[in-house]
């Protein structure tokens, strides 16, 4: 990302320095990921704020899901023809202007117009300021690196029930979003200080007419169709309708670009045993752990009836596991133990729904916490170890598009399933009842993806070992050379 110009450099008096571009990649995505998790205990708050109903709010919160994951695909397309350093501070405005939206709305609609953008622009800060941060500080920093990635993705959403419950019991939500209008500004100012320009790869680089727009359907249609369940069923096809269409567009998009001459994300290249094992375990664990939290907060406010400030304080226990995968991620991104950590994850991803089993309405204040803490240590272990799985196993110049691929499967998993099983949840009898069902289905699924991972990896005849990353960040071949899917029994 350097520009090799003494001019820019002088007037750029923190380029170069890593802290201060961890800094920045941290207030680029931490303002809207705490919002992630914070929503769903202020609603009644808002409710009554805006007077909103529960499927505004929910829309709401799955089409700035939706921006969130399509931002990452756009960006993905915009760096080859606009610098990085212009991307990120435009967008960065962007979370400016969406949050002063936002904190001054008198209606539902412009509410939802401001957190969508926050959405979008931060899904494009994603991809606009992490590459630089891994590509550019040499070998030694990358695993602090990949400990601040975890960090930022999982550690902030472990945050956002807190924040929500405490908004939710003592109101303040304008307050909330004028802070992270605040968070953005200090962002935008680190941006100005610290982020370098260069030379986009290719400004004569056409527009994908086919990715972009797909994206948009494939993220759009599905989030707007599980959003209904608020107000229908299973049965209507204003859910179903646009569930089914946005995932024949999403399959279509991962065909067209794996056979692409060029495409705008490399599906290819991570289609082998180690990329395919380590986004698919990505995308299990942050669909399981998203709605084990979702029904763990509900549950909360249902069955025992806590208040919002307790039911969010009940889950933070996920801040010490996230804090606990990252150490664990620091000491092990360069060895050959990063898939078994990814595995890790999964495994205390369905430990933490056991536990969930044995909830009652006396026993919620103790094995709430110790659930949580091992969904934070199996979203912290899962989610993080997956990407670079995936962004190993690709030149460095494609890791930006990388990630928005795998943040684009992760998201369609993770704020899809957890709206539909919490609408099993509400629909099953008592809640109580409904609850256990939709926990157990949860767990099932995550121990029989678990054990189909398992046996794609062995089938691919992999055997672990530290990725080459000295010669990757000179722009040499991949980091991890991963065997074909199912090499053994295809002889490939």
């Amino acid at each position: 990302m350097r520009s090799g110009t003494p001019n820019i450099l002088s007037r750029i008096p923190l380029a170069g320095n890593y802290p201060a571009a961890v800094v920045l990649a941290l207030l680029a995505l931490c303002p809207y990921l705490v919002l992630t998790t914070a929503l769903s205990l202020m609603e009644p708050v808002i409710m009554r704020a805006l007077d909103a109903t529960p499927f505004e709010l929910q829309l709401t919160a799955g089409l700035s899901n939706a921006g969130y994951a399509f931002g990452a695909v756009a960006s993905a397309d915009l760096v080859q023809r606009v610098p990085r350093r212009t991307l990120y501070l435009v967008c960065e405005v962007g979370f400016i202007l969406s949050s002063l939206l936002v904190l001054s709305s008198t209606v539902i609609g412009q509410f939802t117009a401001g957190v969508i953008l926050e959405g979008l622009f931060t899904g494009m800060l994603l991809v606009a300021a992490l590459p630089p941060l891994i590509t550019v500080h040499g070998v030694d920093r990358l695993p602090t690196t990949g400990a601040v990635v975890s960090l930022g993705l999982f550690g902030m959403v472990t945050i956002g029930p807190l924040v929500g419950g405490l908004v939710g019991s003592l109101g303040g939500w304008r307050e909330l979003f004028g802070g992270l209008a605040v968070l953005a500004a200090i962002g935008l100012t680190f941006g100005v200080l610290t982020f370098e320009s260069n030379e986009p790869p290719s400004r004569r680089a056409a527009f994908d007419w086919l990715a972009i727009p797909f994206a948009f359907g494939a993220t759009t249609l599905p989030f707007f169709g599980v959003s209904w369940l608020t107000r229908g069923s299973f049965s209507d096809p204003i859910f179903y309708g646009p569930v089914i269409v946005g995932i024949l567009i999403g399959i279509a998009l991962v065909a067209a670009q794996y056979r692409k001459a060029k495409p705008l994300m490399p599906v290819r290249p991570i289609s082998n045993t180690l990329p395919v094992t380590g986004t698919a375990n990505a995308m299990l664990v942050g669909a399981a752990f998203t709605t084990l939290l979702e029904l763990t907060e509900i549950y909360l406010r249902t069955v025992p009836q806590k208040s919002p400030v307790l039911a969010g304080g009940l889950v933070t226990s996920m801040v010490l596991g996230v804090g606990i995968a990252a150490v664990i991620f620091w000491r092990l991104l360069t060895t050959r133990w990063v898939p078994y950590l990814a595995l890790s994850g999964l495994v205390s991803v369905a430990v933490g729904g056991a536990i969930l089993l044995a909830v009652t309405e006396s026993n919620s204040s103790v094995i709430v916490p110790v659930s949580s803490f091992f969904l934070g240590y199996g979203a912290g272990a899962g989610v993080a170890p997956g990407l670079f799985l995936a962004a190993f196993s690709v030149p460095v110049w494609q890791i930006g598009a990388t990630f928005a691929l795998v943040e684009l499967l992760r998201s369609e998993a993770a704020f899809l399933i957890g709206p539909v099983l919490l609408h099993l949840a509400e629909t099953t009898g008592s809640f109580m009842h409904g609850f256990h069902i939709a926990v157990i289905v949860t767990l099932g699924a995550t121990v029989i993806g678990g054990l189909f991972f398992v046996g794609l990896y062995l089938l691919g005849g992999a055997h672990p070992k530290a990725p080459d990353l000295e010669p990757w960040l000179k722009g040499g071949d991949t980091a991890y050379h991963s065997p074909a899917l199912a090499a053994r029994i295809r002889k490939v």
